[in-house]
């Protein structure tokens, strides 16, 4: 199927028009398979030795973060979590540990949570049956069709951002990413091209070619096997599909963060709490918050703690800011030098009850701790150790 090119805009398609011939479906495969073999990504470490937990590890890590920056991730936490039985055995703050950097550690805890249940309910095997795969924690239709046809060679379809991108051009179909009504348009597209013979050939393929080929902005359309098809380059519109999310003013939090520090002859030590498993930075090791200076003395006492009287024992370092995805939050930090008030609070290394349901920890900055660290506590624990 060609297309002339154009200079004038071709109006979207409608869903209900949108007919994909069996025909049409296999030329496309069949290019863009042709075009994996010739020049798609073959020697990523998660491709070598595929297996459906190396695959499945992969693919959450590669959620909402690029590839260059998951390698270095992927490769230590496969060296200290080889199997899903090690990882379900593992220690939380552990794993948190292994993904401090990665950002939205909720993949992390339910990548965990999903290795337990594997190695209770599947004595230790990943599933093969997609519904099965589906109901483990953080798993969602599209990624479990990626690791069952990347791993297996199963035919299942996939909708990853690179692919919504790749078929909502090459087909007009409006929308962005986020709106229910455009998965629903392109899912059925997607079952429809999807082969059923060298699907994880075709997986790949299609990711790769929205990663590397149809690129958010200046996609290289030239080299693109499907280009004779795509009607966004047939009337000059790859800048317009998929459309862009309409912005929202995003909303400014401010907070402080005390903390409280100790030093001694052979340590030097800052308390922190271990957040909620639940909302923002949960289950990961942070400094107290409070919302204003005068909470600061009874946060204190609370913890057992006096701050010193000495002159320079109250260091306020410069605001920072934060940014979620729906928050920014601008950071006051305050550095308070403390003294013990209750007996062998500082001794007490290891996580201790101390507001139910957080735990108290002291991290001594010469030395680093295997926990979980929220981006912000890691940022200022460089700065405390500079």
């Amino acid at each position: 199927m060609k297309f002339r090119i154009i200079n004038t805009p071709i109006q979207a398609i409608p869903l209900q028009k949108i007919k994909i011939s069996p025909e049409s479906a296999k030329q496309f495969a069949t290019q863009v398979i042709a075009w994996y073999h010739h020049q798609g990504r073959k020697h990523l470490p998660w491709q070598k030795n595929k297996t459906p937990y190396s695959v499945w590890v992969s693919e959450i890590m590669l959620q909402q973060t690029q590839v260059a920056t998951v390698i270095p991730y992927y490769q230590r936490f496969m060296a200290s979590f080889p199997t899903i039985s090690s990882l379900a055995k593992a220690d939380e703050d552990n794993v948190l540990h292994h993904w401090t950097g990665l950002g939205y550690y909720a993949r992390a805890r339910n990548l965990h949570k999903a290795a337990q249940l594997i190695n209770s309910e599947h004595n230790g095997i990943f599933p093969e049956d997609i519904e099965q795969v589906i109901a483990l924690p953080g798993i969602g239709r599209s990624t479990a069709g990626a690791i069952l046809s990347l791993s297996l060679n199963q035919h299942h379809p996939i909708l990853d951002g690179n692919v919504k991108r790749v078929l909502a051009r090459n087909y007009l179909v409006e929308g962005y990413t986020g709106l229910a009504k455009f998965d629903k348009t392109l899912w059925p597209l997607s079952e429809a091209l999807t082969p059923a013979t060298d699907t994880g050939f075709y997986t790949q393929a299609m990711m790769d070619l929205g990663a590397t080929v149809c690129t958010r902005s200046k996609p290289t359309c030239e080299i693109c096997p499907v280009r004779t098809s795509c009607l966004a380059m047939a009337s000059s519109q790859q800048a317009d599909f998929p459309q862009k999310k309409p912005k929202k003013k995003i909303p400014e939090k401010n907070t402080i963060m005390v903390i409280p520090r100790i030093t001694t002859v052979t340590s030097d030590s800052v308390l922190m709490e271990k957040r909620p498993p639940t909302g923002i930075w949960g289950g990961l090791w942070c400094f107290y918050e409070v919302t204003d200076k005068s909470e600061i003395t009874s946060l204190l006492q609370s913890l057992g703690l006096k701050a010193s009287t000495k002159h320079g024992s109250h260091q306020e370092l410069r605001t920072f800011r934060h940014t979620f995805s729906h928050f920014h939050l601008d950071i006051s930090p305050i550095i308070i030098d403390c003294t013990q008030v209750k007996a062998g609070v500082l001794s007490q290394i290891n996580s201790q009850e101390i507001r139910e349901p957080r735990k108290q920890k002291w991290y001594d900055l010469r030395s680093e701790a295997n926990v979980g660290l929220a981006a912000s506590t890691k940022k200022l624990i460089g700065l405390l150790q500079k």
